[in-house]
């Protein structure tokens, strides 16, 4: 016999969404007065799924959208059309995004073009310069004119939604779930310190470590190689330090990171890790240089200073 009770639909397709909404569909799984389903939308299906597995997350629905060689528009068209079918299969009462991708973007205008009101979590980030970083700034403006509920982590964020003409009846400061997805994998590391992947134990050592990452699309042109200089020069000063470098998948990240960084014998280019991973090796970091929004949230966490590698951030 089918529910009768008002269903929500979360909806996520990179690994940061993943992140950031495990706290929401696992609080809303296990309350009451409502359906809660999920839908993988498959953008970084890749590096989605381990993540999945490691946050217990079991969403209903994954899609297949990604192509070889797809740009922005084929990915945002496939996405519509996707999302579309499953808001219309599922007929929610709220359609749940987070943040600023492409899947946000999709998800939030596919629900507004079937009259579903949008829940924004990370609501109002804002640089206010859309081409940086690209294409996140349009989409999380994008969502902001359509979404019903904006779900905003800082006051400072709260009052970017408000200068919008964003009514503050509809803005709900909530802290950042990343702070809760970070604390629950934190509770489930081994307590004796080893790392949750065996190819990390090189790390367990008395030399400190700093952690680097990179990969966004504002970098390529130049940016990411003035980077991996900076660090190439980094690691030259300080032999005695392991720079470790988790290497996106997107090629133009692998094959800049691996002409400039290869040769360093204390630079170590490995494959992308998992959430547990990744949480160790935060908690493990002396300091973290970064792109990522996630990690300039994350690291904070485990009190780690953070160097950005942005011309702007949106974070506080």
């Amino acid at each position: 016999m089918a529910s009768s009770l008002p269903r929500i639909l979360v909806v996520y397709g990179t690994r940061p969404e993943a992140i950031k909404l495990a706290p929401v569909e696992r609080l809303g799984r296990a309350a009451s007065g409502w359906e809660l389903s999920a839908c993988n939308s498959g953008q970084h299906r890749e590096l989605l799924e381990p993540v999945l597995a490691a946050l217990e997350l079991r969403p209903e629905r994954a899609l297949t959208v990604m192509r070889a060689g797809q740009g922005l528009n084929q990915l945002t068209a496939r996405l519509l059309r996707a999302l579309d079918e499953v808001i219309a299969e599922r007929s929610p009462a709220w359609v749940v995004v987070q943040g600023d991708t492409t899947t946000a973007m999709a998800a939030a205008l596919a629900a507004f073009h079937r009259h579903v009101p949008v829940a924004h979590v990370e609501a109002g980030l804002r640089t206010g310069d859309l081409a940086a970083p690209f294409p996140e700034e349009a989409n999380r403006q994008l969502v902001a004119r359509v979404a019903s509920l904006h779900l905003a982590p800082t006051p400072g964020a709260a009052a970017a939604l408000r200068r919008e003409g964003i009514a503050a009846r509809d803005i709900v400061v909530t802290g950042n779930t990343v702070v809760d997805a970070a604390l629950w994998m934190r509770d489930r590391l081994p307590k004796d310190g080893r790392p949750p992947e065996a190819s990390l134990t090189r790390f367990v050592s008395a030399r400190r470590l700093v952690l680097v990452t990179g990969h966004r699309r504002e970098s390529f042109d130049g940016g990411l190689e003035a980077v991996c200089r900076g660090v190439a020069t980094l690691a030259s000063a300080h032999p005695d330090v392991d720079f470790v470098y988790p290497v996106h998948l997107n090629p133009r990240v692998a094959d800049a990171t691996r002409t400039l960084l290869g040769r360093a014998d204390n630079v170590h280019l490995i494959a992308p890790v998992g959430y547990a991973a990744a949480v160790w090796l935060i908690a493990r970091a002396e300091f973290v240089i970064t792109d990522s929004g996630g990690l300039q949230e994350e690291a904070p966490v485990f009190r780690k200073p953070v160097l950005v590698t942005r011309v702007a951030t949106e974070r506080p």
